[in-house]
């Protein structure tokens, strides 16, 4: 079985409306075909573009477990693998965040090495991916395991804890607190605000549902 054989996604929607704009276009009298030229040159189909480098990485990773001893001829039978990889790979066509595309192939990965937390999770966790941003992760990276305030910090809200280790975060509260409560309507977060006052203790304490704690160790690499 090739890496192409395991990882190739199929044609998305992005190729059809790549196809149909060109076509409406290249009907376009006089400017359509300079415009079909310009649109090829600035704005390749997302298919064409990213499936080269997807299919490698994760063809790669695969073949590193199979040196660890996993059967990659199984997989081929297995449908919730399957399922999954083509899931993952559609978004990742999608996106060139690198800290989304990290947590879609250790995705893959810990279902071909049988983590799956089940399919209803991995299908909602997989589209978790899709719509977040690759900062939702890391704050929720962060506050999975909240390193201790900053020296001068005695008591505050959380938000300061993020502004410190998130340093592009910084004077962005519109755009943090969305981010949060976009995780608080998941159920990844046990608390529904970051700005309640609490004690230097208290900004340590563990802030991620057990749901939370789940889609993180699904977007994790497996030991």
């Amino acid at each position: 079985m090739t890496n192409e054989d395991m990882a190739t996604p199929r044609q998305t929607r992005g190729d059809v409306a790549h196809t149909i704009v060109k076509a409406g276009l290249s009907s376009v009298p006089v400017i359509g075909g300079a415009a079909v030229e310009l649109f090829q040159h600035v704005v390749q189909p997302p298919l064409e573009k990213r499936r080269a480098e997807w299919m490698e990485q994760v063809g790669q990773r695969l073949k590193e477990l199979e040196e660890n001893g996993l059967d990659l001829e199984s997989l081929q039978d297995n449908d919730q693998f399957i399922s999954a990889a083509m899931h993952a790979s559609q978004i990742a066509l999608r996106t060139h965040q690198e800290e989304k595309l990290e947590a879609l192939r250790n995705a893959v990965l810990n279902i071909a090495t049988g983590q799956s937390p089940g399919e209803a999770r991995q299908h909602m966790f997989l589209n978790f991916v899709d719509v977040m941003t690759e900062t939702h992760i890391r704050i929720l990276k962060l506050f999975q395991f909240p390193n201790s305030p900053p020296p001068q910090l005695f008591a505050g809200g959380l938000s300061n804890m993020l502004e410190h280790y998130i340093p592009e975060m910084r004077g962005q509260r519109e755009l943090y607190d969305q981010m949060w409560s976009d995780l608080n309507s998941k159920g990844l977060v046990t608390t529904p605000s970051l700005h309640g006052m609490m004690s230097a203790n208290g900004l340590m304490v563990k802030r991620t549902s057990e749901f939370g704690d789940s889609f993180l160790g699904f977007i994790t690499m497996p030991e």
